[in-house]
């Protein structure tokens, strides 16, 4: 009678294996092929991770708003390759270990073919190392650090990097404010913050200017009196500040209450509204480099800031615009691709030439970078107004 019964479950289980051998990963009902699939289910998905709370919780919301804005557009029209997209978005809550974590469930529980993400340079740094580990493509809207894209050849940008937005302000202080002598306040924890810094230095003093005075921060500080007193004393016509707009604003704040009347200059992390709402009339007159200006616009930037109005009720930032070319830069390379498996979309995303973006043309570069203009902005009555475009 045992050994009946051990014959039968023998028999049961090498029945039952040709079933087993037929289901195919991720065959679990939802249509979602595995991680790197060529897309045998029925529709495609796409991960984001982003700062969706926290401190630059800004960036990541509007990011994400404009990044559904390019899915529903492309699934109005058909989705991508006849199958619709669904985007997935996990909050990382502005910290590395959760960036990390993000996209490894991005990966292996949602099981996505392709992700876009992050804003800062930081975050993107983490999640990178585990796309490309993974050999997943990666898409960052607005990572400009140049040690993004160096993490491995699946990291791509949609935006210029460090070293040329830094030369952009840096030029525009020396040549059309002609400033000599520029106070630099950093975020020391921030790899961007850091970046950016020492672009600008290197640009403005090799061009004869000269650095008044360095100082630091950390983000999330709240007091940036002794740093503001310490540049009052520099003769600093100007203060670099490429930080957050967070701390910005409050920087600025503390430097109109101790009369520091200089202007403030910056990047692109500056671009949020609540910039405005923490700075307040302290901002104004000062400057930053941004990838979009809503007042000086091409007709498909406008076709993107009416639609956005309408679906969100709020005007797109820069960064926002740039979740959309993200978006869309991902979307034309799978469609040239001609597939979601990921080596495909890689070689295709490597490809993309002169495309039509929100913000601009944009190539990718060997090194996985974007060659495109940039803006430089102006704050006066409370708003960021266009002064001046340079071409990489």
């Amino acid at each position: 009678m045992r050994l009946g019964r051990r014959l039968f479950s023998a028999l049961l289980a090498l029945s039952l294996t040709p079933l087993a051998a037929c289901k195919k990963p991720g065959d679990d009902g939802s249509g979602a092929g595995p991680a790197g699939s060529t897309g045998g289910g029925t529709e495609i998905r796409i991960g984001h991770f982003a700062s969706m709370t926290g401190g630059t919780a800004h960036f990541g919301q509007d990011t994400d708003k404009a990044a559904h804005l390019a899915v529903d557009e492309a699934n109005a029209t058909g989705g991508v390759l006849g199958k619709k997209v669904k985007l997935i978005t996990l909050d990382d809550r502005g910290d590395s270990a959760e960036a990390a974590n993000a996209v490894t469930r991005l990966i292996d529980v949602e099981k996505v073919n392709a992700i876009l993400g992050e804003v800062a340079s930081s975050l993107s740094l983490a999640g990178g190392r585990v796309v490309q580990r993974r050999g997943i493509p990666m898409v960052s809207p607005s990572s400009t650090n140049p040690k993004v894209t160096e993490v491995g050849d699946f990291i791509f940008r949609v935006c210029f990097i460090d070293p040329f937005q830094g030369k952009v302000m840096a030029n525009f202080a020396r040549k059309n404010l002609k400033f000599d002598k520029v106070a630099i306040l950093k975020d020391v924890k921030n790899d961007y913050s850091i970046g950016l810094a020492d672009a600008f230095k290197q640009a403005f003093t090799g061009q004869g200017g000269t650095i008044a005075l360095e100082q630091s921060y950390s983000q999330g500080d709240t007091d940036f009196s002794a740093q503001i007193t310490a540049i009052k004393g520099s003769g600093a016509q100007a203060i670099f500040v490429p930080g957050y707009y967070a701390e910005v604003g409050a920087i600025a704040r503390t430097a109109q209450r101790l009369g520091v009347k200089v202007p403030l200059m910056g990047g692109d992390g500056w671009d949020a509204p609540d910039l405005y709402k923490i700075g307040g009339d302290a901002l104004e007159g000062s400057y930053f480099s941004n990838h979009f200006a809503l007042d000086m616009v091409t007709p498909k930037a406008q076709k993107f800031i009416a639609d956005f109005k309408a679906k969100y009720g709020q005007e797109p930032t820069g960064l926002g615009a740039l979740g959309y070319d993200a978006a869309a830069v991902l979307f034309d390379a799978m469609k040239r691709a001609g597939s979601v498996e990921p080596k495909a979309v890689r070689d295709a995303l490597a490809a993309t030439k002169d495309y039509e973006g929100v913000t601009g043309k944009i190539t990718i570069d060997p090194q996985r970078n974007a060659q495109k203009s940039a803006v430089v902005l102006k704050i006066t009555g409370g708003k960021s107004k266009f002064e001046s475009v340079v071409e990489p």
